[in-house]
């Protein structure tokens, strides 16, 4: 996809993505508009479309290859691998800053992927406001990660400034963009 997934009811920053019977989503600083420039922004049970206790707990039993989480159907969540490909692609001379989205992130947007600063929404612990706006993109991968008994995930981020492909931790219960990837 070259946006942002969009999807689901908003439910304030300080309010955790926990009722699993529908899809949620933030928008930063809890308006709507932003979610229309930028995308939703999901717990990471919330784009795999797991119970919310797997926020807090692993449920790397529950993970399938190719996951789906609260993609359209025939499409599947953006692995590590996949951004890999679109960083490598034919024609784009420019790394990272080529996936990187002309509008107000510093890029060249030479792959088309057009990744945009969404900044994120911060764990509870954090009171649940957001920060970096058009300053960074974060994403989970379909994975988890131990640290912290499995209560966080692996991620990528990227700056707008940033010159290479960046992979990190972060708490589960963190609000971040979610890429769809067409199954194959």
């Amino acid at each position: 996809m070259v946006e942002n997934l969009n999807i689901g009811e908003m439910v304030y920053g300080f309010e955790d993505q926990e009722d699993d019977t529908k899809i949620e989503r933030y928008c930063y600083k809890n308006d709507t508009l932003n979610c229309h420039y930028y995308g939703g922004l999901y717990q990471w049970a919330e784009m795999m479309q797991l119970p919310f206790e797997c926020n807090t707990k692993s449920c790397a039993d529950l993970i399938k290859p190719n996951h789906q989480g609260i993609c359209p159907d025939g499409w599947r969540l953006l692995t590590y691998n996949d951004y890999y490909i679109v960083v490598n692609s034919n024609g784009n001379k420019d790394g990272v800053k080529g996936t990187r989205s002309t509008f107000g992130f510093g890029g060249s947007n030479d792959t088309g992927y057009s990744l945009v600063g969404a900044g994120m929404r911060k764990t509870p612990i954090g009171g649940g406001g957001f920060k970096e706006l058009n300053e960074t993109a974060y994403w989970f991968y379909p994975t988890e990660n131990s640290y912290k008994d499995y209560a966080t995930a692996d991620d990528g981020y990227m700056g707008k400034s940033d010159q290479y492909l960046n992979k990190n931790v972060l708490y589960k219960e963190t609000g971040v963009s979610v890429r769809c990837v067409m199954v194959e």
